[in-house]
């Protein structure tokens, strides 16, 4: 490996000098600044990273840690990398195909000190994970689940976005909406959030929801969602409306209602939540609640640096608001 001794012998300096020109500080000569980085790159010089981070105690790198990088993920990814830049800082992405095993490993403490700090959105680690996780590295947690007070949380108002999307296709006629990925059960993230935000809209309008409606999928997969709606359409269960639980469920239910020569939104109407870029591209352009990745983004970096910065106050939990953008899927009135 070239030492800076090397280049010092090459050019006549001292290593001091050297040192400075490659970090390019303290008083140093453009002319010879020029020459030791022409020996330096000449001799393929390297700068040992691992030994500087531990010099300086820090990496200049943040991880952001998720179930995957399709769909919503994507465009987060895209706007946490804004943020990360523009504090001067390098992006690592981890995905962990939402396994509890693989999130586990991505929060180890050989991988978290790779890292000034860590973005995590977990789906399946519990509460004693993500404390010990806290304790090694400072660390925001992404999730639409409750997690621990003392860690700093942003979630979506996932309940307010599902409530926009149904009461919207309730101002549009509709009166039997399918909650397509919903769940009954407590804490289950966005399948009880959404469901619960679809059923207060019902409420809201005076309509009592009806619960053989709710349609639970074993995955947020098109296909689970076009069986789902194939079924449905099959066993003759009345419904003018379809909100689904993520813009990808939305996808796999107009594919189910197309085929079944259902006219959208003429015959069904049609929602989903995550405004992913899919949507604006489909025909008829597909209703969707607006996540805010760049709100999600800026606000979770913020935090992030507040830690990384040393500062000890107590977490915060914050809801992140959302909105809805109408598109052909749905009908007003």
């Amino acid at each position: 490996m070239v030492t800076l001794n090397d280049i010092a012998e090459r050019t006549g300096v001292t290593v001091a000098t050297v040192s400075n020109a490659l970090r390019n500080r303290g008083r140093v000569a453009e002319q010879t600044r020029a020459r030791i980085l022409a020996v330096a790159e000449e001799l393929g010089y390297e700068v040992n990273l691992r030994a500087r981070h531990l010099r300086i105690g820090r990496t200049d790198t943040i991880a952001f840690i998720a179930p995957s990088f399709h769909d919503y993920f994507s465009g987060l990814a895209d706007e946490i990398a804004v943020e990360v830049e523009a504090g001067r800082r390098h992006l690592v992405l981890e995905r962990t195909a939402a396994r509890t095993e693989n999130e586990r490993e991505a929060i180890s403490l050989t991988r978290l000190q790779m890292f000034d700090g860590v973005l995590l959105s977990t789906v399946g680690l519990d509460r004693e994970d993500i404390a010990r996780a806290q304790s090694r590295v400072p660390l925001v947690v992404l999730s639409e689940r409750e997690m621990p007070a003392t860690v700093d949380h942003v979630m979506l108002a996932n309940e307010d976005g599902a409530r926009l999307a149904t009461a919207h296709m309730i101002d549009g006629g509709a009166r039997n909406i399918v909650v397509l990925g919903g769940s009954t059960a407590p804490d289950l993230g966005i399948a009880s959030s959404r469901r619960a935000g679809w059923e207060a809209a019902h409420s809201d309008a005076g309509i009592v929801a009806d619960p053989r409606l709710i349609v639970p999928l074993p995955d947020f997969s098109m296909h689970d969602a076009r069986e789902a709606v194939r079924r449905l359409l099959r066993d003759g269960v009345r419904f003018d409306a379809v909100f689904a639980v993520t813009d990808v469920v939305a996808l796999g239910a107009m594919s189910a209602l197309t085929g079944h020569g259902c006219r959208i939104p003429q015959d069904i109407q049609v929602a989903g939540f995550d405004n992913i870029a899919t949507s604006d591209y489909l025909s008829p352009g597909l209703t969707s609640v607006d996540p805010d990745h760049r709100g999600v983004a800026h606000t979770a970096m913020r935090l992030l640096a507040r830690r990384i910065a040393g500062d000890p106050g107590p977490a915060e939990h914050i809801v992140v608001p959302v909105s809805l953008v109408v598109r052909g899927s749905t009908r007003a009135r």
